[in-house]
């Protein structure tokens, strides 16, 4: 296994759901991230996951997939990594514990070596992830940091991920939770089309991910996103 994710910056997140040519996927592999995250919250199915799995994993970019259900949490040879997250600021268990229990529960093996559980905050009411969690978005910073310091400090999750989610958070949140880390690696997601955004939440978290933009911004804007971190 090649892939050290805490030393990653930049993250480029592909979305199962949404199609991408194979020349454009060329492009993105080259961009100069440092990997790259299969992951979306609907419509993802094993079939769709794996079908994005075979279109990039030729390229030797280290692959990570975070399912999004228990079916879609697969071990192929080509995945460096399965990030399983939890969110913490739901009160609906089934996203803290109760998928993981299922899948675990109905699991005929699990790779342990591959396993990175992430403690997740989402932020954005409006996103699909966080509508169909029940994520409660309206916390003010210091909501965010307590939740970051339970996450790092009692449960002891090795990723802790700020997910904005489709819009661009508040670096003052981003930066109260960064605080708040003594441990864990803080990944930021959700919103970074630009070198400025990508510099800024890039200076404040340890790795950013970089989704949507890919799709709606294109390739030219991924790459200064990269430079922004590298």
């Amino acid at each position: 296994m090649h892939a050290n994710w805490k030393t990653w910056a930049h993250v480029t997140k592909l979305d199962p759901d949404k199609h991408l040519p194979p020349g454009v996927v060329e492009e993105i592999v080259t961009s100069g991230t440092d990997a790259l995250m299969l992951s979306g919250t609907l419509n993802v199915t094993q079939e769709n996951l794996r079908e994005l799995l075979d279109l990039v994993s030729a390229y030797g970019l280290p692959l990570v997939v975070e399912p999004a259900s228990p079916d879609c949490a697969i071990f192929d040879g080509a995945i460096d990594h399965l990030f399983v997250p939890s969110v913490m600021n739901t009160n609906d268990v089934r996203w803290i514990i109760g998928k993981h229990y299922a899948w675990l529960r109905h699991a005929s093996s699990v790779n342990w070596e591959k396993v990175v559980p992430e403690a997740y905050i989402v932020l954005n009411p409006n996103s699909a992830v966080g509508r169909v969690t029940g994520a409660d978005c309206t916390l003010a910073k210091e909501d965010v940091a307590a939740f970051v310091e339970v996450a790092d400090r009692y449960f002891r999750f090795p990723i802790v991920y700020i997910e904005y989610s489709g819009t661009y958070g508040d670096p003052r949140i981003v930066q109260a939770a960064s605080e708040a880390i003594e441990d864990a690696t803080l990944y930021y997601g959700g919103g970074i089309r630009s070198t400025e955004q990508a510099a800024e939440m890039g200076r404040i978290a340890d790795t950013i991910v970089v989704g949507n933009a890919v799709y709606e911004e294109g390739v030219d804007v991924l790459r200064a996103t990269v430079r922004a971190v590298q």
